[in-house]
C-alpha cells in the first residue's frame, strides 16, 4: 500500500489541476493504486477532496469520484470489522460464545461503522457509535446529533471531525437565539433538511472541510444553501412565470428581427416591459414561434 505522503501529493495535485483530463487521470490512479484506512483518510484529507467532485459537471469525473468514495468507505468498514471477525474465529476454536462488540459511550475517531450484514449504510451518530452528551441540555444534545446525521450521511470523514463541526454549528445557532426557543429549533431543522438533501453533497463537504465556517453556515438562508443545480432550476421557473404573467396583459408582435439561439429560425414573437426602474431601458421578451425557446434582453 502506498504511503500517506504520496496520497497527500496526489490530493494536492487534484485540487490544483485545471483540466478535466488531469482530474480523470488522478482519480483513476487513486481508484486503482490506493487502499485506505481511517488514519490515512484523516491525515491525507483525501476523502474530502474526492467527495467534492461527486457533483462535478463532467459525468466521468463525478462517477469516478462516487466509485472511489464508495470503495474507500467499504475498505474502512472491512478494517474496522476485522477485529470482530478474529474474535468470532477465536471463540469458535475454543468453543466459547463470541462476545458482542462493545460500543464506546464517547465519540469514536473512526470513519464508518459497518452494518451487521456487511453492507454500507447511511452514516448517523447511532451507526458511528457516537453518544452525545456535551452541553448539559438534552434538547441541545439532540440538535447536535441531528446536525451530525446531516453532515455524516455520505461522508468518509472521521467521526471526531464531524462531531466537532456539528458542535460548532449548534453553538453558533444557540448563540444567535440565546435559548432553545421555537426559533432555535426551527433554524436547526432548516439546517438539517438542507444538509440531508442528496442533491447537495457540496454543502456537506464544504462544512466538514472547514471551507464554510459553522458561524457562516448557521446564518445562511435556504436559498444560500441551495445547490447550483437547484438554484438554476428555480431561476428558470421564475423566468417562465415572468413570461406568463407579462403575456397575460401584453400584446405580442411578430418579427424576423431576432434569431433563435436554439433552432436558428427567425420567426419570433416579442413584447417589451419596464421591469426595472424608470430610468433603465425596457426589457424585451422574445419567444421563438418554431421551437418555443424563450429569452430576454435589455
Amino acid at each position: 500500500m502506498s504511503d500517506v505522503s504520496e496520497l497527500k501529493k496526489l490530493v494536492k495535485d487534484l485540487q490544483s489541476v485545471t483540466t478535466n483530463e488531469e482530474r480523470v487521470s488522478i482519480l483513476q490512479i487513486l481508484k486503482k493504486n490506493f487502499q485506505v484506512n481511517e488514519s490515512i483518510l484523516r491525515e491525507s484529507k483525501a476523502g474530502l477532496a474526492v467527495g467534492k467532485l461527486r457533483t462535478h459537471d463532467v459525468k466521468e469525473i463525478s462517477d469516478l469520484a462516487k466509485e472511489i468514495v464508495k470503495k474507500w468507505k467499504n475498505e474502512v468498514e472491512r478494517a474496522k470489522g476485522g477485529s470482530g471477525s478474529k474474535s468470532t474465529a477465536n471463540a469458535k476454536s475454543t468453543g466459547a460464545a463470541p462476545r458482542k462488540p462493545v460500543v464506546s459511550a464517547t465519540p469514536a475517531s473512526g470513519s464508518v461503522t459497518p452494518a451487521s450484514n456487511g453492507k454500507s449504510e447511511v452514516r448517523t451518530a447511532k451507526s458511528d457509535g457516537v453518544k452525545i452528551s456535551v452541553s448539559g441540555d438534552t434538547m441541545r444534545d439532540r440538535c447536535i446529533e441531528l446536525i451530525y446525521d446531516g453532515l455524516a450521511c455520505d461522508s468518509a470523514a472521521p467521526t471526531d471531525l464531524i462531531l466537532s463541526r456539528a458542535k460548532g454549528v449548534e453553538q453558533a445557532v444557540f448563540s444567535q437565539f440565546g435559548r432553545t426557543s421555537p426559533e432555535y429549533k426551527g433554524k436547526v431543522r432548516s439546517l438539517f433538511v438542507n444538509l440531508k438533501d442528496k442533491g447537495n453533497p457540496n454543502l456537506r463537504e464544504s462544512i466538514v472541510s472547514g471551507e464554510v465556517s459553522p458561524e457562516k453556515f448557521s446564518k445562511m438562508t435556504s436559498e444560500e444553501m441551495m445547490s447550483e443545480e437547484r438554484r438554476a432550476a428555480d431561476q428558470k421557473i421564475k423566468e417562465e412565470n415572468l413570461f406568463k404573467s407579462l403575456g397575460a396583459g401584453a400584446q405580442e408582435a411578430e418579427t424576423e428581427g431576432f434569431q433563435c439561439g436554439r433552432c436558428k429560425q427567425r420567426k419570433c414573437r416579442y413584447r417589451q416591459a419596464q421591469t426595472r426602474s424608470a430610468d433603465e431601458p425596457m426589457t424585451t421578451f422574445v419567444t421563438c414561434v418554431n421551437c418555443g425557446h424563450k429569452w430576454k434582453f435589455s
